[in-house]
C-alpha cells in the first residue's frame, strides 16, 4: 500500500503529536559532564578554544558538581591538570595530586548522588604529552604503561571514584585495572572502557584544556579513522577482559561505529561529544550561522539516536536545565 493510504505527514501534525511517536529521547540521567580540575588555580580559568568551559579550582569543581547532581545528571568525568610534570607521569599517581584529591571532593560533595568518573591515562601527567610511559627509542611501552595504569586505578577507586575510564588505547589496560582494582579490595568499582578510541584531528580544543605537552601524535595507540571492523575487536578484547561499560569516541564522526557497537554490545554503551565538536557547534553559533540550541539538542540526539546510553558532553548541564523547562 502506498499514498494515499500512507501519508507519514499524518503523525508529524503538532509537537504534541511528533512528542507521543518520538522514537528516541534526551533525558538529563543519560548525560555525563567532563570537567577539569587544574593545580594552583585560586579562580576558574576560561578554555578559550572551548568557550563556556573552564579549568576547575577545587571549589568551583565541587559547586559544578553539586549543579550536576542537582540537575539529575548521570554523572561527572574528571580530568586533572597538574603543576608539575615528569616522564613517568607521577603526579597522576600521587594520593594527593590534582585528580585524586578531586575526586575526593567530589564524593564529599555529592556521595552517591551522582556517578563520579575518573579518567585513568598519564597524557596530563607526563611532560612529552603521551598516554603512556616511553622506552629507549621514545615509543610508548604498551606493557609497562599497564603497570602504571593499575596503581593509578587504585588511587582513584580509594580516592572515591564509582567509575574507572582507561583512556589510554593501550592493549590489556581493563584486564589490568581490573586484576589491580580487585587484588587491592575494589571489586565493586566499574570500568567504563574508551574500547573504540580514535585518533583525530577534533581533540584540537581539549590539548589546550588539559595543557598538553603532546609533541607528534598518538596514531600508533589510537585507532585509525579509516577502520570500522578493528572497533568490533577492541570492544570485544575489553569485554573479555572485564569491562562493565564501553565507549565509542569521537561521536559525531563516528556515529556508524556508535551503531555497531551498540548492536553487539551486551553493557552499556557511551559515547564522548569531544571538544573539537563541541567547538565547531558553538563557532558556528556566535557567528550567527546556526541556531544554537537546536543544534546542540539535534547533535546529542542524534548521538542517543545511533545508539549511545550515555553521552558525555559539555553541554550536559544547559540540556538539563532545557529539558526541565520543556
Amino acid at each position: 500500500m502506498s499514498f494515499p493510504q500512507h501519508r507519514p505527514r499524518r503523525l508529524r501534525q503538532n509537537p504534541a503529536l511528533r512528542r507521543l511517536v518520538a522514537e528516541t529521547r534526551l533525558h538529563p540521567a543519560e548525560l555525563i559532564l567532563p570537567a577539569f580540575v587544574r593545580e594552583g588555580l585560586t579562580e576558574p580559568q576560561p578554555i578559550q578554544a572551548m568557550p563556556g568551559v573552564v579549568q576547575h579550582t577545587t571549589d568551583t569543581l565541587r559547586r559544578a558538581a553539586a549543579e550536576a547532581a542537582e540537575l539529575g545528571l548521570g554523572g561527572i568525568m574528571l580530568f586533572g591538570v597538574p603543576e608539575e610534570r615528569d616522564a613517568e607521569g607521577s603526579a597522576g599517581l600521587d594520593p594527593d595530586g590534582v585528580l585524586n584529591a578531586g575526586i575526593r571532593a567530589v564524593r564529599e560533595e555529592v556521595g552517591d548522588s551522582l556517578v563520579v568518573m575518573s579518567d585513568v591515562c598519564l597524557d596530563e601527567f607526563t611532560d612529552h604529552g603521551h598516554c603512556g610511559v616511553l622506552d629507549a627509542q621514545g615509543r610508548v611501552d604498551n606493557d609497562a604503561t599497564l603497570e602504571v595504569y593499575g596503581r593509578m586505578a587504585v588511587a582513584q577507586a580509594e580516592a572515591g571514584a564509582h567509575v574507572l575510564g582507561p583512556s589510554g588505547m593501550m592493549d590489556g589496560q581493563v584486564a589490568v585495572i581490573r586484576q589491580a582494582l580487585d587484588a587491592a579490595g575494589h571489586q565493586d568499582v566499574s570500568i567504563l572502557a574508551y574500547a573504540a578510541k580514535y585518533a583525530s584531528a577534533f581533540y584540537g580544543p581539549f590539548r589546550e584544556a588539559v595543557d598538553s605537552q603532546l609533541q607528534g601524535d598518538r596514531r600508533t595507540y589510537q585507532m585509525d579513522a579509516a577502520n570500522r571492523r578493528e572497533a568490533l575487536l577492541e570492544v570485544e578484547l575489553d569485554l573479555e577482559e572485564g569491562a562493565d561499560m564501553v565507549m565509542v569516541k569521537p561521536a559525531m564522526s563516528y556515529l556508524d561505529i556508535l551503531a555497531d557497537v551498540a548492536a553487539m554490545s551486551p553493557v552499556p554503551v557511551a559515547a564522548y561529544q569531544i571538544s573539537g565538536e563541541y567547538s565547531m557547534i558553538e563557532a558556528a553559533a556566535a557567528n550567527g550561522w546556526i541556531d544554537r540550541k537546536a543544534s546542540i539538542l539535534e547533535s546529542v540526539l542524534g548521538i542517543r539516536r545511533a545508539g549511545a546510553n550515555m553521552v558525555l558532553t559539555y553541554w550536559a548541564p544547559e540540556i538539563a536545565r532545557w529539558l526541565a523547562e520543556d
